[in-house]
């Protein structure tokens, strides 16, 4: 296995012993990890395989699932910075088909806090239509919510990402991959794609599924055991809002086509660097840049749903915009008003505005289905976190 490198500043080198701890004891594959504080980075630390028979670079890129999510909302929430977008908004203002099956006075807000219950594609996306664009939006256009809006939340898997990537295109005339690129990536020149350039796949991790043996310990929770049966039963919404909402083939499946497509609920790539820059970034300034105001920020992280989440079947909670600590899929751990997103591959990234601390972790081998919930991540959070109050 490749060692460890990078540079990690000596008030956290805890971190970077719980990084390698991850690889000693055979949790993890090749993975990058990144710690900003006050803008700065104070961690960069990468190692083990991307593959097989390629050792982890600094430059490796990684599929982030979900963590996706975090990286359009802050592309929308740019545009609600600048006065383009307001939350209280109805979505049928910035795009008038929207507002079939009842969907007229929905708010904008309502979507980023995963209260729509616009969760599943019937009938399910090929990965034709996903790469033209418009079937998709015309699909979520049209689309039945799951329960009253607004009545109670449940986990947008797929669909948060192309509705706000559909009212993002309505006002500027760009996808949300386009725009986060030219306006958030470039300017703070963050290796984070939505939708990888073809030239670029060369630098990718393969991504590696749990084996048998973990998905069989993972069923011995009795929250893990709940989540599977549901994801693998087709009447559960959880199944209907992700398998059941696409055409499952073997190309779509094999990564290449898709990747480059843009998904931007599931499959952005990146470093770790990137989205703690990116994090870095919502809350402070970086090499001069602050994408967000702070009113922005405050009001991005205030809760907009907590409890029983209709899709996952577990306590879930979020903002107008990202996941919240609370539940199993992000226990607390001392930041209350931290924001962020967990990926199924086990990438997780979020903000503290509290410590100005900026996280993220991206590695290669799947988590179980809970995100984050295999145990390589967390006590790295918590004693990033740890470290930056000092302790």
């Amino acid at each position: 296995m490749a060692g460890i490198r990078g540079i990690c500043h000596p008030r956290f080198s805890s971190v970077r012993d719980r990084f390698a701890d991850n690889f000693a004891e055979g949790r993890e594959l090749g993975a990058s990890l990144c710690v900003y504080q006050h803008g700065e980075p104070v961690v960069d630390l990468w190692g083990g395989l991307a593959a097989e028979d390629r050792p982890w670079r600094q430059d490796t890129l990684a599929l982030l699932a979900s963590t996706t999510k975090g990286m359009a909302v802050a592309a929308l929430l740019l545009l609600v910075d600048r006065g383009i977008l307001d939350l209280d908004t109805p979505v049928a203002d910035y795009w008038p088909e929207f507002a079939a099956e009842g969907k007229g006075r929905m708010p904008l807000r309502w979507i980023l806090g995963h209260r729509s219950g616009v969760v599943v594609i019937d009938p399910p996306l090929t990965l034709d239509d996903i790469e033209r664009g418009s079937p998709v939006a015309d699909a979520l256009a049209c689309a039945r919510p799951a329960w009253r809006p607004g009545s109670a939340h449940g986990y947008h898997c797929l669909t948060l990402g192309w509705l706000v990537s559909e009212v993002v295109r309505r006002v500027t005339g760009l996808t949300v991959g386009r725009l986060f690129a030219r306006e958030i990536a470039a300017p703070l020149g963050l290796d984070l794609h939505i939708g990888i350039p073809a030239h670029q796949e060369g630098r990718l991790a393969s991504v590696v599924a749990p084996t048998a043996g973990e998905v069989r310990n993972g069923r011995a929770d009795p929250e893990l055991h709940e989540l599977n049966r549901a994801i693998c039963s087709p009447a559960s919404l959880l199944h209907r809002a992700t398998y059941g909402s696409v055409v499952l083939t073997p190309e779509l499946l094999g990564g290449s086509r898709l990747y480059r497509a843009e998904v931007p609920s599931a499959c952005g790539v990146g470093t770790a660097a990137g989205l703690a820059r990116l994090y870095a970034a919502l809350i402070g300034e970086v090499d001069g840049i602050r994408l967000l105001r702070p009113e922005t920020v405050a009001r991005a992280r205030a809760v907009e749903a907590r409890g029983r989440d209709l899709v996952l079947r577990l306590e879930t909670a979020y903002s107008a915009g990202f996941m919240l600590p609370g539940g199993p899929m992000w226990p607390p751990f001392g930041a209350p008003n931290a924001f962020g997103y967990a990926g199924a591959t086990g990438a997780f990234a979020f903000a503290d505005p509290d410590t100005g601390l900026a996280f993220a972790y991206v590695p290669n081998r799947m988590s179980e289905l809970i995100e984050g919930s295999d145990g390589r991540v967390w006590p790295l959070m918590r004693e990033s976190h740890r470290c930056a109050r000092g302790g």
